[in-house]
């Protein structure tokens, strides 16, 4: 990572070359947003960069707009890929694509799973310059010749974080592979940058630069801290739809009391995670047990009084839920410390009713934070994050399958039909789905251990001996 960078200053509207500034005017933007008008001048500089933004932003058009002075409409080869999380993700940064690039000759199409490949494989076919999908859908493409990266100029993760809570590292390393072997432009849009998104970066990008929105520097951004209001009669199971939305790498969860946090791990474990409890009340031989399996990374959510805010040696954890506000304005900070460690990042979530969040609230304004209200996440919210990440979960098996065992599994696809026809029978493929998803996303989600650390797979020999690609080379 390189840390001492030179910045550069924000552009505005009129600085910028005139096809720019008439795609702008065909967005109808008459100014631009403070994430474009300082990501921008980076993206033309064709620095590699990790950049702190969120959903709303306006991100899309920092790393659209750079396209049009990028790409050569001329050459009908994809020459952009962007990542994203989720299908809605990849239509809506589609179809801004669209309105920036009318009349420009530039073609972007959304590649997506859940959907037919004819569609996607014809758009390939016409020439898209630029590729916005998730990156298991794309890896079909790549594995099955219909797509071709060697053309490929610019490479960009959209919302990385909630790539990485996809559950999609894996098929972004396998993905890796189809990239040229040659020096690419890469950039990484994220919320925060925990660890693991640090990690990525590395494995993915060539010395990334990090660009905050927040100060007059290039740096890393501190925690995000959010909150949630909900009701006291509902809070675990809050709590619960909070976690399936988030989906945590790692995550201490603070409680005020034993009693509580004794009632939380047990929801947690009710609900398939992999949670313990650390209290005043344990051993010291019992507390340091719990306390190395967090560090080994095999247990995922630690549920704590404050006993585990101070005076221990943990690793930066992606999350701090705060099932209660703290007692007092410092344990606060104390608590939100565990996530933003190391030049890391992390997000410090609290569930509040309407009578904490007074309490909240003079916290914040006492040590200046700024707090960001979340919509707590409804069952249909769940419904939709779920099925989308089982669904990119079950495509990423399908594709690991050999020629026999897909052969084998025909057998069953006119039972499969008949059990989604029948809305009684269709029980039972809610039911292998769920056991599927328990097995699969209760499990730690999959991201890199440690910096330079990749995850190790089966690849062909020839694949084992090749150096890393498309600028991830060591000095």
């Amino acid at each position: 990572m390189n840390d001492s960078v030179s910045s550069l200053s924000d552009t505005t509207v009129e600085q910028l070359a005139p096809a720019l500034q008439a795609a702008v005017a065909r967005a109808g933007w008459s100014v631009l947003m403070p994430v474009q008008a300082r990501a921008i001048p980076y993206l033309l500089a064709r620095r590699n960069m990790m950049i702190q933004a969120r959903t709303g932003s306006g991100k899309t058009g920092a790393f659209l707009l750079p396209m049009l002075e990028r790409l050569d409409p001329a050459k009908n080869q994809c020459q952009a890929l962007i990542l994203v999380p989720t299908r809605e993700l990849a239509r809506q940064v589609a179809q801004e694509g669209e309105k920036l690039f009318a009349g420009t000759g530039l073609r972007v199409v959304a590649v997506y799973g859940g959907t037919g490949y004819a569609a996607q494989r014809d758009a390939f076919r016409q020439g898209a310059h630029v590729i916005v999908g998730t990156p298991g859908r794309v890896l079909d493409h790549l594995m099955h010749g219909a797509l071709s990266l060697n053309h490929l100029q610019m490479l960009i993760f959209d919302e990385a974080d909630r790539m990485l809570s996809m559950g999609f590292y894996p098929d972004m390393k396998k993905l890796q592979r189809y990239l040229p072997d040659r020096p690419l432009h890469g950039c990484m849009f994220s919320a925060t940058f925990p660890s693991h998104v640090l990690n990525t970066a590395r494995e993915f990008l060539h010395e990334p630069e990090f660009l905050s929105l927040s100060q007059d520097h290039v740096h890393v951004t501190d925690t995000e801290h959010v909150y949630y209001i909900v009701s006291g009669m509902d809070k675990d199971r809050s709590l619960i739809r909070i976690i399936e939305i988030e989906n945590p790498a790692s995550a201490i969860i603070f409680c005020n009391t034993k009693v509580q946090v004794h009632y939380v791990s047990i929801v947690l474990q009710q609900f398939g995670y992999n949670a313990d409890e650390l209290t005043s009340d344990l051993s010291q031989n019992v507390r340091e047990k719990v306390l190395d399996r967090v560090r080994k990374g095999t247990l995922r959510f630690l549920v704590a009084t404050d006993v585990a805010a101070r005076g221990i040696d943990l690793p930066a954890l992606s999350h701090v839920i705060q099932y209660e506000p703290p007692e007092d304005f410092e344990a606060y900070i104390h608590r939100a410390g565990r996530t933003s460690r190391a030049g890391a990042s992390g997000v410090a979530i609290s569930l509040v009713s309407q009578l904490e969040l007074f309490m909240l609230n003079r916290i914040a304004n006492r040590y200046q934070i700024e707090l960001i209200e979340r919509p707590l996440p409804t069952d249909a919210d769940v419904e939709a994050v779920v099925s989308e990440r089982v669904l990119a979960l079950l495509e990423a098996q399908l594709r690991d399958r050999d020629r026999a065992v897909t052969e084998r599994s025909r057998r069953f696809i006119p039972l499969s039909r008949s059990l989604a026809e029948n809305e009684e029978e269709s029980a039972i493929i809610a039911m292998l789905l769920d056991d599927y998803y328990q097995q699969m996303l209760h499990a730690p989600v999959p991201v890199p251990d440690e910096p330079g650390r990749e995850t190790q797979e089966k690849k062909p020999p020839a694949e084992r001996k090749r150096k890393s690609r498309g600028g991830r080379r060591r000095s």
